[in-house]
């Protein structure tokens, strides 16, 4: 997974760029059965869009006193929306828990890893613990016993969770020098089911690798949980920063940073409305897929997303023998490589890959060039893609 990066992109040409991003309108969709989708189960973030995340909480408290003399009307998602969730999820979301994190002390503690020590194993609520801004250089994990945990921040500018590990790094255990691999290198890692981040960015400083380099892999978020939602975040690092590593994800509003293979791993997730910048030198990757068996559902789906950034980087390389990756209604600034995709080197995987566009723009979207057997989808073949049912969303996405 070793390449290195180079050209800079215009510094006002990014920040038009990052607007046109944000502005693309969801009647891009072919569908109009996507809108009904977004109103069914967005209906308390659109509700709650400009609200900062301080209000937000404020609202939540608020809803939580009122609830002791009304029953339900703590349940800040509308009942038609919980309807259609699973019943395991469903009650979860009846009662609340709230956990207030703040450096200052104003908070019930001072880290997140207190916050998360509070909450018992095998929890069965839905536990907020709102991180205020600030901060906070931790090593996160969150075990699979503690499902339904959400992480409020206050803005992705303001609330940011920091480490530096890489997969080089030596530990001592069990009498032996081991190293903490890929997997352990993540500043927040993710097992549990049900979980939630949003208006928080994450990140891994570790510096960016250098071409040749072993052991640099430095994630700044895993996530192995299935049903996980992540709404305005950010995640900034260089090779591997995003490990989508297993499970059912949905991805909005987020902007993820990296130069090789910065969204990499097992999962099966939706990237709706995000902005996927590189920062390679000269070569790069954005995704490195890694499914191995067509009898597998997983593989990523980008639909009116935004990429930017520098270097000379490939949409996908095929990290699995049957990777699966499509992109629809994206932007597609210069720095792509007009072949697109690569096998990772192994010509029987251009039979076996299933790599795809869909209606995408920009000067690096064109499939004149790209390798033969890249895929451009017909409206059709697009469908499956496009919605939440690409991660059977409906019984359990839902918004805070």
């Amino acid at each position: 997974m070793d390449m290195g990066t180079s050209q800079a992109g215009c510094f006002l040409f990014i920040i038009a760029l990052t607007w046109l991003c944000a502005a693309q309108p969801s009647s891009l969709f072919q569908d109009n059965s996507l809108e009904e989708d977004f109103r069914e189960w967005l209906a308390f973030i659109h509700a709650t869009s400009d609200s900062s995340a301080s209000s937000m909480f404020e609202q939540f408290v608020q809803s939580t006193h009122t609830s002791e003399n009304k029953a339900g009307s703590s349940d800040i998602v509308s009942d038609h929306v919980l309807g259609k969730l699973n019943k395991k999820l469903a009650d979860a979301e009846k009662n609340k828990r709230l956990i207030m994190v703040s450096q200052d002390g104003s908070g019930d503690f001072k880290t997140i890893t207190e916050g998360l020590l509070a909450v018992p194993s095998k929890n069965r609520i839905r536990t907020i613990i709102y991180i205020k801004a600030g901060i906070y250089s931790e090593k996160i994990e969150i075990p699979r016993k503690k499902p339904f945990i959400t992480l409020l921040g206050d803005g992705e500018s303001m609330t940011i969770i920091t480490g530096n590990a890489t997969a080089g790094d030596s530990v001592y255990q069990f009498r032996k020098v081991s190293y903490v691999r890929t997997y352990g290198s993540a500043t927040v890692g993710v097992n549990s089911q049900y979980f939630i981040a949003k208006n928080i960015r994450f990140e891994n400083t570790a510096p960016a690798p250098n071409p040749g380099d072993i052991g640099r892999q430095a994630v700044a978020f895993r996530i192995s949980g299935d049903n996980a939602a992540i709404y305005n975040c950010s995640f900034y690092g260089y090779q591997d920063t995003l490990y989508d590593h297993a499970g059912r994800h949905y991805f909005k509003n987020c902007f993820i940073q990296g130069s090789i293979d910065f969204i990499f791993g097992y999962g099966r997730s939706l990237y709706m409305n995000s902005q996927l910048h590189s920062v390679a030198n000269e070569f790069g990757s954005i995704t490195a897929q890694k499914r191995n068996d067509t009898i597998l559902s997983s593989g990523f789906s980008f639909v009116n997303c935004c990429i930017t950034g520098s270097g000379n980087v490939y949409l996908g390389r095929a990290w699995g023998d049957r990777s699966r990756v499509v992109y629809s209604f994206t932007y597609m600034d210069n720095i792509i490589l007009p072949q697109g995709w690569f096998n990772w080197g192994d010509p029987t995987r251009n039979k076996t890959v299933y790599y795809a566009q869909y209606k995408c723009s920009g000067p690096g979207a064109s499939p004149d060039r790209r390798v033969p057997w890249a895929r451009e989808l017909t409206f059709e073949e697009v469908q499956p893609f496009l919605s939440i049912s690409f991660i059977n969303g409906k019984t359990w996405l839902q918004e805070l």
